[in-house]
């Protein structure tokens, strides 16, 4: 927790002016039980009326005083940690934009979620607790523990006993929740990842009939959720009753002991009175400590959480510039690449080389779980290799700034990822300053323009999140537009045609075939027909090359080539491939 106070540097006059509110706040409070014994005893016992006024009317400015103070203190408190939270928010997503793939894999997505909105919601509701009662609290203790010893130092005992009986009692309560608070946020972290996970897969769900299933693993999660809530409910709601019980004991006390100072010296009755409303002061105080109490250590699981990620490190390291000048004839080549994933001990891919030239289309096909998705994701850096070096026009992937390298990088994923705005935002996504023309013909090349002129606002009609309002192989071609609206210079297409029909696949990569003259393209694949005129088609079997060359060559001299042809065709269409490629 305490590291997460440097977010409060840029508010430091606030904090400063906090202070010295508080302290006015409390100083004007903790004058007036001592302007009552002096009612009670130089004007009331002996009939000093003028007194009685003067010393009224003072009380009423103090009182008017305190409350002025304590309002300009709440409000400061709640503006100075509204904006706390500002910076810690954007910082966490800094952070979560920074982290590449590889290390966002050591939180669930739940988690980072939950840890951006949560996390800094319980910090946030801390800092403004402890802005408000950390110095008022302790002062108000400490200064009516003063006032209380010196205004009746025979009756002194009676407040020791009552800070030792609060003190033991809190120390109880929080060795029993604090344990309980790291449990309640994993819970929280599940409960919110079942959620995402249905929301997701609502279509799978009921397709397969399971949303018992699936509402059983919900509820075994929210009733030890519930259980664990009720149980820190019960032991948080132990604190209110005890300290009224020793406050209401100690006021009986107090009255008790002051009648019989009182039969010996009447005029005692003030200090009595005074010393009465001290330790009340002195009891509020250590309620609203054991409030703070409460809330710390909760809060401090909250920003253990945060400031883990804050203090994770990216495993990928970019340049603040680009070291050398990048050729402007678009390649891309894989020197005797190798990765295994962290922790891992067998390599996803082994000595991968090859060189891809502008101009030609470099496709990669094999069984799944061969390496192809890993290894176009090396292009832009997703990962980092584990040996070996990869070089972008002619710079190694490493030596790139990041926005240098990705301007060069128009990626299409495997699955269609749409943003909430309108179509016409989602293909300008890459390419902010994009004429409407540019739109238009990166959709035209997609094969999208059709459909997205039948919708009921054209190129302004909105998209939802995630794009769930539009089929899938809608989706991918609005992805594909949005590649080719920012005309890179390397072109990575993973799987992305398998969601279009072979019409619109033929369609498509012949309408693509003319832009991409000077550009490199990388498509990975499952079925041959796509790959069939690639330039040159890389074959992969667990991890490794174990073919390259066109169409043709690699049915004359690549078995799992052959085999993953031959998977595909019937008999007759497959013998004919033979016979073509023999010709």
């Amino acid at each position: 927790m305490l590291r997460l106070l440097r977010y409060l540097r840029p508010y430091w006059w606030q904090a400063i002016l906090l202070v010295l509110l508080t302290g006015a706040q409390v100083y004007a409070t903790l004058q007036l039980p001592a302007l009552m014994a002096k009612i009670i005893n130089e004007g009331i016992v002996v009939g000093n009326t003028d007194y009685i006024w003067k010393t009224g009317g003072l009380m009423i400015l103090l009182a008017i005083c305190s409350a002025l103070c304590s309002l300009a203190a709440g409000f400061l408190s709640a503006k100075v940690g509204a904006y706390f939270v500002k910076d810690l928010r954007e910082d966490i997503y800094k952070k979560i934009m920074l982290l590449n793939t590889s290390d966002l894999e050591k939180f669930s997505t739940a988690s980072l979620i939950n840890r951006t909105t949560n996390d800094t919601n319980q910090v946030q509701q801390t800092i403004v607790m402890m802005l408000s009662l950390m110095l008022h609290a302790p002062l108000f203790c400490i200064i009516s523990l003063g006032m209380a010893i010196s205004t009746a130092p025979d009756m002194s005992w009676i407040i020791a006993l009552g800070v030792v009986t609060v003190l033991g009692s809190i120390i109880m309560i929080m060795s029993l929740v604090i344990p309980k608070f790291k449990v309640f946020q994993t819970l929280v972290d599940r409960i919110t990842l079942i959620t995402r996970e249905n929301l997701t897969g609502l279509k799978v769900i009921r397709a397969f009939d399971n949303e018992k299933l699936e509402k059983a693993k919900f509820k075994k999660t929210n009733d030890r959720l519930t259980k664990l809530l009720i149980f820190i409910d019960r032991i948080l709601e132990l604190q209110n009753p005890i300290i009224n019980i020793v406050l209401n004991g100690l006021t009986l006390l107090c009255t008790f002991i002051g009648i019989t100072l009182l039969s010996k010296d009447f005029a005692y009755l003030g200090n009595m009175t005074a010393f009465a409303q001290y330790v009340t002061f002195v009891m509020i105080s250590f309620l609203m400590l054991s409030i703070l109490f409460v809330m710390l250590p909760r809060a401090n699981v909250s920003a253990s959480r945060i400031n883990e990620l804050l203090k994770s490190e990216p495993r990928v390291h970019w340049k603040t510039k680009t070291l050398g000048v990048p050729e402007k004839t678009a390649s891309v080549e894989f020197k005797k690449v190798e990765f295994k994933y962290p922790d891992a001990e067998e390599k996803v891919l082994e000595n991968i080389s090859f060189v891809a030239k502008a101009g030609q289309t470099t496709a990669f096909i094999g069984s799944t779980g061969s390496g192809k998705s890993t290894l176009i994701n090396l292009v832009p850096r997703f990962y980092e290799p584990t040996a070996g070096e990869i070089l972008v026009n002619g710079i190694s992937t490493s030596d790139y700034n990041k926005d240098d390298l990705m301007k060069r990088i128009g990626l299409v994923p495997q699955k269609g990822i749409l943003f909430s705005g309108s179509v016409k935002s989602n293909i300008k996504f890459g390419a902010p300053n994009a004429t409407d023309e540019q739109v238009v013909e990166a959709a035209k090349i997609a094969q999208a323009d059709d459909f997205i002129k039948k919708l009921p606002d054209g190129y302004n009609s909105h998209i939802a999140q995630g794009g769930t309002n539009v089929s899938g192989g809608q989706k991918q071609r609005i992805s594909i537009a949005r590649a080719i609206c920012k005309n890179p210079d390397v072109y990575i297409f993973d799987d992305s045609f398998s969601a279009l029909d072979m019409k619109t696949d033929a369609k498509l990569r012949e309408a693509l075939r003319p832009i991409v003259t000077e550009s490199v393209v990388l498509i990975v694949a499952q079925r041959v027909s796509t790959i069939k005129n690639a330039d040159q088609i890389i074959v992969l079997d667990n991890g490794k090359i174990v073919g390259k060359g066109t169409h043709r060559e690699l049915l004359n001299k690549c078995s799992v080539y052959k085999s993953i042809v031959k998977s595909q065709l019937s008999d007759k269409e497959f013998e004919q491939e033979l016979k073509e490629a023999h010709a």
